[in-house]
C-alpha cells in the first residue's frame, strides 16, 4: 500500500487537524491536573507505552493495508512510545548541523525514504457526559498518518508541535485499534534542518480527551498592571455554541481572589487588587478555574508585563538582562524524548548555577516544560518549529560566504510558495504556549535567512499577541533585490557578535534592543569570554544580555569501555556520510548532565551579588545586588574570610541588610591585612531559605579581591626559594662532546649538549624524570582552538624540536652554572623561538632556570610555553598554591579561587568527550609532585601555570573520544609561563587580543627543588 504523497505537497500541512488551541487537560470537576499531575484526570486517557512496530528502509516497501482494522501484526517487533527507533536499533543515527542530509530538492525528498509503522490496541469507554473524543500526538518526526480502526483519521507535519484530531466516530465501546505511519521525511524537513541528530518516530506523548459536545475549545488569558490592580482579560472560543463559563481565580493558598460568571459571552474580565508579580526569583501563580455545565479547566495565571522603553528591555518595570541558555531536547538513552523528571533535572541545575532564562533552540519544546518554567521561575524564548539552514551552504560558483548569505533567503524563507508552512510553524507554537507568563518573547525560528515567510510570520504574531516582544536573530541575511520589512521585529538578536560588532551596533544609533540569542559557544573547554559578556550587558542600557550556546552535549550512549567511561558517539561514528563531528559536543555540561567546568564558570560569572570596589584603607566595600526582584536579605546571607598563602586568617558574617534589587551600596567590612604574603579577601553568598530546587545554604557564588600588603608574594614558595644552598655539599663536573654531567652525594644530572635540557635527574639514586625534559609550545587543540590550530599546525608547533648552540659553564662553591643558546623550529620552517637559557645546579639538587626567549614575529601565537617534565608512575599526588579547585586559564578563571589544593594527578583531568586541552591550574606560586620516594617541587616568585596529567599531549591530540585513551606510564608535568586564552572561537568570534599569548619578548624563571619527603 501507497499512502498519498502528502509528504511531499506543500499544499496539504495536515489534513483533518482541529484548530490550533492552548495547551490544557480538562477533567470532570475540580481537580490538579497540572503538569505531571494530568494522568489523575479521568478525562484523560495515555495512549504511550508499548506499541507494535514494523520498520521499511523504503516506504515503496510498506505492506500493511491500513484500511483493514485487524491487519495481521504478529510479526512486528515492540518499541516505546515515546521513543525515536534509531535509539531501538533500527536505521541509523546521524548528526549534521547546516547540511541537509539529503539532495536539496524541495519539496522532495528522498524516494527510498524510511518509515515505521505503530499499532496498538487499547480500551475505550464512551463517558455520557463527555462522549467527543479528541486524538493528540505532541510530538512525531517527521510526519504522519492516523487510522483508527482501519478508518483513516488523518496527516498531520511539523515535529515538535501537537496534532490534535476529533475520532468521535471512529472509536468502539471495548477495544480499538490505532495505526500510525510515520516517515522519516517530509517537505517539512526543509524546514527542520537544527543544529541536532536527525531521528525519528513519535518522540512525545499520545493520548484521548474525553469532552462534552459543548464546551471550551480554547482560551487566551491577557494580563495588564496598572501599579495597583491587575486586568485579567480571557478570550474564549467555543465547540459549537457559547455556553456559560464560571471563571475563580485562587492565589496560592488556594483562597478566592476573583470570581465572574460568564453567560457565553467570549470575553470576561477579572480584576485583582495589590497583586503578586510574577517572575523568576520568585515565581507566584495564581490558579483559574474554568467551570462549565459538563467540564472543568484548570490553568495557572503569572501576572507579568514586559515592554520595551527607550530601547530598553523592561519586565515588570524593571530593566532587565538575560542569564540564559539554549537548551535542546536531548538525552544519550532516550534521545528527543525527555520526561518530566528529566526537564526538571535540567531546571534544577540551572537554577542552581544562576541561570535564569532558556531558549528554546530550535522549537517548541513538550507542552508541560513551559509549565515547569511557570512554576519554578524561568523567563522563556519560545521559537518556532523552523529551520532552513541548508540553502546557505548548497553549491554556488562563488563560495564566499558573504555571497552565499545574500542569496541564503530565495528558495525557501522568500519564497511565497513557504508562506503557509512557515505561518503554521509559527502559529503553532504560539497558539499553543500564549497562556504561559514564562513566554515573554516569540522567536519566528532561527538560521532560515530573511524573506516574505517571515515578514508575514512577525506581521500575524504581533496582531495576534501584541504584549509579549519578537525576535528573530537571521533578519539580517538577505540580498538586495527588494526593501524588506523589519517593523515587527521588537530586539536586534545576534548570534556570537564579537565586541567589536556590539560596539559597531550601538554607535550607530540603533532602533532595537540587543539581545544575544547565542554567543559564548560551550564546546569543549569553554567558553573563555563569558566575564567579558556580562561586563556589556551590564554596562550598555541597550544590552538585554545573551543565551549562552548551549545547556548540554547531544552524544549518544553506546554503553561502557573497559574502564568503566561511558562511550559517547557523535557525528561521523555512525558511518554517516554528512555530517558534523563533534560539534554537538557543545553543551555546558555532559550528556549526562554532569557539569563542565565551563558551567561552573557560568555560575560565578552571574552570582547574585558582587563586589564592586573594597577599600582596605578605610573598610568600605560596595556591593551591587544583580538580583531584578528580591533583597538580598529575604534570599541570600553572605559571609566573608581573609585567605593568606591559602591559610584563613580571618572570618565571619557579612552584615549588609537590605540590598535592594538593582541597587548599589557601600557597607564596613575591615579587615586585618597580613603583612606577608598574597592575600585575598574572599566574600561567598549563601541562599538563606530552601527553594524548590535550590536547598538551604548552597553557596551560589563568590567574589575575591586581592589585598595590598608589604610583600605581595606567597611566603611558602619564597621560603624555599631563599633557603640557604648546601654550598658546602660539593659537586663535580664532567663534559663530553654531547653531556654535562653533574655529580655529587646527592644527585646525579645528565645535560644534553644538543638540546640544553636535562635527560636525567638523579636525587638520591631515585630517577626523577623517565624522559629527557622538553621545551613545550603545543598543547592539544581544544574545540575553541578550531580556526588557530591551523595556524599552528602549519608554523610546525606540533612537531618543534630544540637545538643548544654554545655554552658557557661556570664552577663555583656548591654549585654550577651553564648558559647556552637554544632554538625551537620544525622541519620545513625557520626557527619559531630564540632562547638564551642559564641553568644554576646546586649540589643539594636544585636547579636554578632563567629562560629569555623571543619569538620570530613572523609567527602565530603561541599555544603555550613552558617545560615538559615525565615523571615516574608513582609520582600520583600533588599539593599546589594557586587558583583552584578545578581547571583554569587566563580568560576562564571566574570559578576559581586561590588556596592551597592537593589532589591525585589523575583527579585533574578533565575528560572532555573529544579529547583536549584541560586540567590547567593558573597564578601558581608552587607545584609539589609526591612519590613513594619523595618529591618534585617547582617554585617562582611569578606566578606561573601548570599542568598534570596521565595524558600526553599527543595523546590527547590524536585520539577523537575519551574513551580512546592510553594512559602514559607516568605522570606528565607541564610547566608553563603562560598559555593562550581559550575563548570560544569553535563557533564565536576570534580570541580577544587581550587573551593571546602575543608576546614576543619574555622571561621565564623557576626552581625545581627535590626533596627526600612525601610531604612538602
Amino acid at each position: 500500500m501507497i499512502v498519498p504523497k502528502n509528504y511531499e505537497n506543500l499544499k496539504i500541512l495536515h489534513e483533518n487537524t482541529l484548530p490550533n488551541r492552548s495547551y490544557y487537560i480538562p477533567a470532570s470537576k475540580v481537580m490538579h491536573t497540572l503538569v505531571e499531575n494530568r494522568e489523575g484526570s479521568d478525562r484523560f486517557l495515555l495512549l504511550s507505552g508499548q506499541w507494535n512496530f514494523r520498520y521499511y528502509n523504503s516506504i515503496y516497501d510498506l505492506q500493511e493495508l491500513f484500511y483493514e482494522k485487524d491487519f495481521d501484526v504478529s510479526a512486528y517487533e515492540t518499541i516505546a512510545v515515546p521513543g525515536m527507533w534509531q535509539n531501538a536499533g533500527y536505521d541509523r543515527h546521524q548528526y549534521t548541523n547546516i547540511r541537509y542530509p539529503f539532495p536539496y530538492d524541495p519539496p522532495y525528498v528522498p524516494q527510498n525514504n524510511p518509515c515505521g509503522t505503530y499499532v496498538r490496541e487499547f480500551e475505550y469507554q464512551r463517558c455520557e457526559e463527555a462522549p467527543r473524543a479528541y486524538l493528540n500526538f505532541e510530538g512525531v518526526d517527521s510526519c504522519f498518518y492516523v487510522w483508527i480502526n482501519g478508518n483513516y483519521v488523518g496527516y498531520s507535519q511539523v515535529s515538535h508541535s501537537t496534532s490534535e484530531f476529533e475520532v468521535t466516530d471512529l472509536l468502539t465501546e471495548g477495544k480499538n485499534r490505532i495505526a500510525v505511519l510515520v516517515l522519516k521525511w517530509c517537505d517539512g524537513s526543509y524546514l527542520e534542518d537544527q543544529d541536532k541528530f536527525r531521528m525519528t518516530g513519535i518522540f512525545r506523548d499520545v493520548y484521548l480527551l474525553k469532552r462534552p459536545e459543548q464546551g471550551i475549545f480554547d482560551y487566551f488569558i491577557h494580563t495588564r498592571y496598572t501599579g495597583t490592580q491587575a486586568e485579567i482579560e480571557i478570550d474564549f472560543s467555543f465547540f459549537r455554541e457559547n455556553v456559560p463559563v464560571t471563571v475563580k481565580l485562587y492565589d496560592e493558598e488556594m483562597k478566592e481572589v476573583a470570581c465572574d460568571v460568564n453567560e457565553g459571552e467570549s470575553k470576561t474580565k477579572i480584576f485583582v487588587d495589590d497583586p503578586v508579580l510574577w517572575n523568576p526569583e520568585t515565581p507566584y501563580l495564581y490558579t483559574v478555574i474554568f467551570e462549565t455545565e459538563k467540564e472543568v479547566i484548570a490553568d495557572r495565571i503569572g501576572i507579568r508585563e514586559i515592554h520595551i522603553e527607550n530601547k530598553r528591555v523592561f519586565i515588570n518595570g524593571k530593566p532587565i538582562v538575560f542569564h540564559g541558555v539554549n537548551r535542546h531536547d536531548s538525552d544519550p538513552e532516550t534521545g528527543f524524548v525527555i520526561s518530566i523528571s528529566q526537564m526538571k533535572k535540567d531546571l534544577r541545575m540551572m537554577k542552581q548555577n544562576n541561570i535564569n532564562a532558556v531558549r528554546t533552540s530550535h522549537y517548541p519544546n513538550a507542552p508541560v516544560f513551559y509549565q515547569l518554567c511557570d512554576q519554578y521561575g524561568f523567563w522563556v524564548i519560545d521559537e518556532a518549529d523552523n529551520e532552513s539552514h541548508g540553502p546557505c551552504e548548497i553549491y554556488y560558483k562563488n563560495d564566499d560566504i558573504d555571497y552565499k548569505r545574500k542569496r541564503w533567503n530565495e528558495t525557501i524563507s522568500d519564497n511565497p510558495q513557504f508562506i503557509e508552512a512557515v505561518l503554521d510553524r509559527v502559529q503553532r507554537c504560539v497558539q499553543r504556549d500564549k497562556n504561559r507568563p514564562c513566554v515573554v518573547i516569540w522567536s519566528m525560528g532561527n538560521e532560515s535567512a530573511y524573506g516574505c515567510t517571515i515578514e508575514a510570520a512577525l506581521e500575524w504574531t504581533k496582531k495576534y499577541d501584541s504584549a509579549r516582544l519578537t525576535q528573530y536573530e537571521s533578519a539580517i541575511y538577505h540580498g538586495d533585490s527588494r526593501k524588506y520589512d523589519f517593523s515587527n521585529l521588537d530586539l536586534y538578536g545576534r548570534m556570537y557578535p564579537s565586541m567589536e560588532e556590539i560596539e559597531k551596533y550601538l554607535r550607530n544609533k540603533p532602533e532595537r534592543p540587543l539581545i544575544l540569542i547565542e554567543y559564548s559557544h560551550a564546546m569543549g573547554n569553554g567558553p573563555g569570554d563569558l566575564e567579558d559578556y556580562y561586563q556589556k550587558f551590564y554596562s550598555e542600557a541597550l544590552m538585554c544580555g545573551g543565551f549562552v550556546w548551549e545547556w548540554c552535549d547531544h552524544g549518544i550512549g553506546h554503553g561502557r569501555a573497559e574502564d568503566g567511561r561511558m562511550k559517547y558517539f557523535y557525528g561521523g561514528d555512525h558511518g554517516e556520510d554528512i555530517h558534523d563531528g563533534n560539534f554537538c559536543m557543545d553543551g555546558l555540561v555532559y550528556p549526562d548532565r554532569k557539569p563542565h567546568t565551563g558551567l561552573m564558570e557560568y555560575k560565578n560569572v552571574h552570582r547574585p551579588v558582587r563586589v564592586v570596589a573594597y577599600d582596605q584603607n578605610t573598610g568600605k566595600i560596595t556591593l551591587r545586588n544583580c538580583l531584578n526582584f528580591s533583597d538580598t536579605q529575604d534570599v541570600l546571607y553572605m559571609t566573608y574570610e581573609v585567605n593568606c598563602d591559602g591559610a584563613v586568617t580571618e572570618s565571619g558574617c557579612l552584615e549588609t541588610g537590605s540590598i535592594g534589587p538593582q541597587e548599589t551600596v557601600v557597607r564596613k567590612l575591615s579587615v586585618s591585612v597580613p603583612e606577608k604574603g598574597r592575600a585575598f579577601l574572599q566574600v561567598r553568598y549563601y541562599s538563606r531559605q530552601e527553594t524548590p530546587f535550590v536547598p538551604a545554604g548552597y553557596c551560589m557564588g563568590f567574589d575575591e579581591i586581592e589585598l595590598t600588603n608589604k610583600e605581595m608574594r606567597n611566603q611558602t614558595a619564597m621560603v624555599r626559594i631563599q633557603q640557604k644552598q648546601l654550598e658546602e655539599c660539593e659537586l663535580s663536573l664532567e663534559e663530553t662532546n654531547t653531556e654535562i654531567r653533574l655529580s655529587s652525594t646527592e644527585i646525579g644530572y645528565v645535560l644534553d649538549k644538543r638540546t640544553g635540557l636535562f635527560t636525567q635527574l638523579k636525587y638520591w639514586g631515585e630517577d626523577r624524570i623517565i624522559r629527557p625534559m622538553e621545551v613545550n609550545i603545543w598543547r592539544a587543540p581544544t574545540d575553541n582552538d578550531r580556526y588557530v590550530k591551523a595556524e599552528w599546525y602549519r608554523a610546525g608547533y606540533d612537531r618543534a624540536l630544540v637545538r643548544a648552540y654554545e655554552f658557557r659553564t661556570e664552577q663555583k662553591k656548591g654549585k654550577v652554572q651553564i648558559r647556552c643558546g637554544l632554538s625551537l623550529a620544525a622541519n620545513g620552517v625557520q626557527r619559531i623561538l630564540n632562547m638564551d637559557v642559564l641553568w644554576t645546579v646546586y649540589g643539594n639538587g636544585r636547579i636554578r632556570m632563567s629562560m629569555d626567549v623571543s619569538r620570530e614575529p613572523e609567527f602565530p601565537v603561541l599555544p603555550r610555553f613552558g617545560l615538559r617534565l615525565f615523571l615516574p608512575p608513582d609520582y600520583e599526588k600533588l599539593t599546589y598554591y594557586g587558583r583552584g579547585p578545578i581547571e583554569n586559564y587566563c580568560d576562564k578563571n571566574r570559578a576559581s579561587w586561590h588556596g592551597v589544593f592537593s589532589s591525585e594527578v589523575k583527579e585533574l583531568h578533565e575528560d572532555y568527550i573529544r579529547p583536549q586541552e584541560n586540567g590547567s591550574r593558573g597564578d601558581c606560586s608552587y607545584v609539589c609532585v609526591e612519590g613513594s620516594q619523595g618529591n618534585l617541587q617547582a617554585v617562582s616568585e611569578k606566578p606561573f601555570s601548570f599542568n598534570a596529567s596521565i595524558y600526553t599531549q599527543e595523546e590527547l591530540t590524536i585520539k577523537k573520544h575519551n574513551y580512546e585513551l592510553e594512559a602514559y606510564d607516568g605522570t606528565v608535568l607541564c610547566l608553563d609561563y603562560a598559555q593562550n586564552g581559550i575563548g570560544s572561537n569553535s563557533c564565536g568570534p576570534a580570541l580577544q587580543p587581550q587573551y593571546e599569548f602575543n608576546e614576543e619578548h619574555f622571561v621565564f624563571e623557576m626552581e625545581l627543588i627535590q626533596g627526600k619527603e612525601k610531604k612538602a
